[in-house]
């Protein structure tokens, strides 16, 4: 129990160290600026968390209800905190495709979102050489190493992952029906039932920026093999969603299709 409580104000230090960053750059910068930070400080939030739930779950085995109890929370206050950061490579490649954004500011911005995921995995190592748990003093006796992620074969995980990346954007362009009060815990809800059903084979991640964070450091599989499950797979997954209910869908109906430069609301937060 005291794991979990170390590990419970780890994350609070971890969102509110940057949510004070968030607070002051909103009052310095503007523009283009404020938004490759806030994508970058909002990323680096999402990994460092993650890292202590993954480190939390797989070594202190808190039972089902706790485990669930903490994904849905700490996603809700991801998404409560991250205004209007994507946190995902996914989000801006769709940006490109649909015409709202240049390919070089998508570059920047995934550039950006993983060198924050790069920060996040050392800003967790130096966090557990503390030692403030038994858990982490642990963790640091075996060199802070993951084993395999992956409860399944290679093509299993990949398709886990495009099935959760296929279900997020699904919400994500269908939220907006919601009253926004509802919005966050649906999200919430649905990224806590993706992790409990795709947790066991490949993580659940459907995050290149993420996975690239807790993900590719593990042992177990080649650096192209987490390529294909963590970042083909959530991008494909993303892609035929927005093929099938903007093309296959309204095309079957006998509707007019969406061009690919639609608006559709942009998305509060992909895990």
């Amino acid at each position: 129990m005291t794991d979990l409580w170390v590990s419970v104000g780890v994350l609070a230090a971890a969102v509110l160290l940057c949510e004070a960053v968030r607070r002051a750059a909103a009052r310095l910068l503007r523009g283009v600026y404020w938004i490759y930070l806030l994508e970058a400080v909002s990323t680096f939030q999402l990994c460092c968390c993650t890292q202590e739930l993954k480190l939390l779950g797989e070594t202190a085995r808190l039972d089902a209800s706790t485990s669930l109890t903490l994904t849905y929370v700490i996603t809700v206050v991801h998404l409560a905190t991250f205004r209007e950061a994507a946190c995902n490579p996914g989000a801006a490649l769709e940006s490109v495709c649909r015409g709202t954004a240049s390919g070089g500011a998508a570059a920047l911005l995934i550039v950006l979102q993983l060198g924050a995921a790069v920060a996040a995995r050392s800003f967790a190592a130096s966090v557990w050489s503390l030692g403030l748990s038994d858990m982490h003093l642990r963790h640091q006796k075996f060199g802070f190493r993951c084993s395999d992620p992956l409860g399944g074969t290679v093509l299993e995980a990949a398709a886990v992952e495009l099935a959760c990346a296929f279900a997020v954007q699904a919400v994500v362009m269908h939220v907006h029906r919601l009253e926004e009060k509802l919005r966050v815990h649906l999200f919430a809800a649905v990224i806590t039932a993706l992790v409990y059903a795709g947790g066991n084979i490949s993580g659940a991640v459907f995050n290149p920026a993420l996975a690239f964070s807790i993900q590719f450091p593990c042992s177990g599989h080649t650096y192209l093999e987490y390529c294909f499950i963590y970042w083909l797979g959530p991008v494909l997954g993303m892609a035929s969603c927005i093929l099938l209910f903007e093309k296959i869908i309204p095309f079957l109906s006998g509707k007019s299709t969406i061009g690919m430069n639609g608006s559709i609301p942009q998305k509060e937060k992909t895990q």
